[in-house]
């Protein structure tokens, strides 16, 4: 690109006078100002004021800096959203270091390849997941300072490393003076996505995207000084949207949630005037259909909660509604630090009967205000399919707030990014409203309550199976989860003897609980003319069951 210097360019240049790189993490500092005393963060009893929340990141970042952690090093945490989870969305890049939220649902193999992959310096631990972890580091050659986290309400588990993380944080400074980035290209975090080829893919985002994105999704979802939020939806899914940071962009209350638990979601969201909560799919069908005596009447109202993935039907957001609930759909990828669109409600749509809304929320809708550019191309001609709702395209996004890349993995990278545009591998329509509504999904991912599955990664475990010749899993529609695998699968030779049973057994054994297929389906497989297996085929046979 040829520069162009015009007089608005002549002796006016960047200086540290105006010009600062961008972090999330002054959001933070920004409240314990305008906020000091209000409750920013609150954890069953314990309450924490933002500049209470402050000073322990601060300790935070101090503590690792003390324990050897320098810029570019990787914090991995294994957590569920308590606090040391959210303090360490801040501690730990005021340090240049680099936090990986782990998936609390991998299994052993799958987290040791994450650490090894990510060199990961110092693990925070929650002792609920010792088990897991204790079997993950035995298989990571290089040394891990291991941090644990306890908790009030953790009933089992042990520690494993020298530290608990309450002391860890005495040892820190809570008058820590943190820097911003050099850079706001800099890393500031690091989340793992299966992707189609099974292998864990390092999704790395900067600082610069994380501030955008968590301006945007404040705005999405509509937060206010007066936003109560509760943790129904795992931090470590894209940094919690960014919600993490999110919070502190207008200096509302974070609400911690352990286990995502009916009666207690329905008891806090009472006790705390909770505003605001989200969630995969699941979690709605899940307060749908709770137990009567766990359900409540809320005195405030209505509560807004946020969903992405699959449409929500009809019914779910009728519960919703019955219940004191109003649903936003939304749009996403970890690559896009989350949530990209989301269904902007219009006034006009006030009129319509049921169905018909229903029929509207079901689009993904428009990009947030965080979101550059989207538009939907034929993959052929690379160009912008009609506004017809008919037409299938490929979602294609570009902004500043897309991933930097896939880390130590340049040929992943390049295959996403072509022609100045982050390809998504997601199937959609525009409608004439211009409203973004997905149709499939290019990549074969299964999406299981809010998690990404890859089809290849539990193919390969089956056809590891002596008595499996071939095997192909498919997303299947399952209506608590979403989805759920489905695997078809050909036994080798006339001998060979296996039950639905038999396979569901050998997979628990040898991957995550919430991969292992739901149904297992025995026969030939469909193929093309070049031997390769039809899956839109079997896909459309499962839709049909």
């Amino acid at each position: 690109m040829t520069s162009f210097n015009s007089k608005y360019d002549f002796e006016l240049g960047q200086c540290a006078a105006n010009y600062q790189p961008l972090t999330p993490i002054s959001f933070l500092e920004r409240c314990s100002l305008a906020f000091p005393k209000k409750v920013a963060v609150i954890d069953g009893e314990t309450h924490y004021s933002y500049e209470q929340f402050l000073a322990r990141c601060k300790r935070l970042g101090s503590a690792l800096r003390r324990y050897g952690v320098e810029k570019g090093d990787t914090v991995s945490i294994m957590a569920p959203n308590v606090p040391a989870l959210l303090e360490a969305h801040y501690g730990v890049p005021m340090i240049g270091a680099i936090i990986n939220a782990l998936n609390i649902r991998l299994d052993a193999d799958a987290i040791a390849f994450i650490l090894t992959h990510a060199e990961t310096k110092v693990l925070l631990t929650d002792r609920m997941f010792s088990s897991v972890i204790e079997d993950a580091l035995q298989k990571v050659s290089h040394k891990i300072i291991v941090v644990d986290i306890d908790h009030p309400e953790i009933s089992s588990g042990k520690f494993l490393g020298e530290l608990e993380y309450e002391s860890f944080l005495s040892q820190g400074d809570p008058g820590l003076e943190w820097c911003r980035p050099d850079d706001e290209w800099d890393a500031i975090a690091l989340n793992y996505t299966s992707g189609t080829t099974g292998s864990p893919k390092g999704v790395v985002y900067h600082h610069r995207g994380a501030y955008l994105n968590a301006m945007g999704s404040s705005s999405a979802f509509g937060f206010t000084p007066e936003t109560t939020y509760l943790w129904t939806l795992p931090m470590f899914h894209c940094n919690g949207w960014c919600n993490t940071w999110g919070l502190s962009v207008v200096g509302g209350t974070h609400v911690c949630l352990r286990l995502v638990d009916p009666a207690a979601i329905f008891h806090l969201i009472n006790k705390h005037g909770v505003s605001h909560l989200a969630g995969a799919p699941v979690v709605l069908n899940m307060l749908i259909h709770a137990p009567k005596e766990v359900k409540a009447r809320f005195s405030h109202g209505p509560i807004e909660i946020a969903t992405g993935g699959a449409a929500p039907p009809s019914a779910v957001i009728s519960g919703m509604q019955e219940m004191g609930f109003n649903v936003r759909h939304l749009y996403g990828l970890t690559e896009s630090y989350g949530p990209s669109t989301v269904c902007v409600w219009q006034s006009e749509w006030d009129n319509l009967d049921f169905d018909s809304q229903v029929a509207k929320i079901a689009r993904q809708g428009v990009r947030t205000i965080s979101l550059e550019d989207q538009k939907v191309i034929d993959p052929e001609t690379q160009k912008e399919v009609p506004c017809d709702a008919k037409t299938i395209g490929e979602i294609v996004l570009r902004s500043n707030t897309i991933m930097k890349g896939y880390l130590k993995n340049s040929d992943a990278t390049k295959a996403v990014f072509k022609d100045g545009w982050f390809h998504t591998g997601d199937l959609a329509v525009v409608h004439p409203d211009g409203y973004v509504e997905i149709k499939d999904r290019a990549k074969d991912i299964i999406i299981s309550g809010g998690e990404n599955i890859s089809s290849l990664e539990i193919e390969e475990v089956l056809y590891r199976h002596p008595l499996i010749m071939e095997a192909a899993v498919v997303a299947k529609p399952d209506n608590k989860w979403g989805e759920t695998p489905c695997a078809f699968v050909s036994l080798l030779g006339k001998n060979g003897r296996l039950s639905e049973a038999d396979v569901i057994a050998y997979c628990r054994k040898n991957m995550a609980s919430f991969k292992v297929p739901s149904e297992v389906i025995f026969g030939k497989l469909p193929k093309t003319s070049t031997g390769k297996i039809q899956k839109f085929t079997l896909r459309e046979r499962v839709k049909g069951d």
